[in-house]
């Protein structure tokens, strides 16, 4: 399966994680916004919209530096793509679809929803834990270690 960049928008929280072969998480970088919508006693959706719209590229930069990968290397985009605010949703859904045009890669829709249960498979491995400079071993994924299994 390789490597999939994965971006999520869907509420006020951005997003950007890269996942090698479908179950390890190489990196996972979230911004939250919290500080933004704490005076309004909840989440504006029009604020959100605009905060994901200044985080989402660096956010994104830092997660491909975490997982120690470029752009050319992933094998597709994913994103959450329902259900969500829509303005907070339009910002994810267009900045994969221009990732995934412009790099001639699959373009993944996530629902959000579905996403946090399949989030119990996945596992976290320390980039060391690959072997070789780059991140990358050829003999398939680490033994699973999550705080679940």
């Amino acid at each position: 399966m390789g490597l999939i960049l994965g971006l999520e928008t869907s509420c006020d929280e951005t997003a950007a994680a890269v996942v090698a072969d479908g179950i390890v998480v190489r990196s996972n970088v979230v911004w939250s916004q919290h500080e933004l919508h704490e005076r309004y006693a909840g989440v504006v959706p029009e604020i959100a919209s605009r905060a994901h719209l200044e985080r989402l590229t660096p956010v994104v930069q830092e997660a491909l530096a975490q997982a120690d990968v470029t752009l050319e290397r992933v094998e597709a985009i994913a994103v959450g793509n329902r259900p969500g605010l829509i303005g907070s949703l339009i910002v994810g859904v267009s900045a994969a679809k221009a990732l995934a045009w412009s790099l001639s890669k699959p373009l993944i829709g996530v629902d959000h929803v579905r996403a946090h249960l399949w989030a119990a498979t996945l596992c976290e491995v320390e980039s060391k834990e690959f072997g070789v400079e780059g991140g990358e071993s050829g003999d398939g994924p680490p033994a699973r270690s999550t705080p679940h299994s």
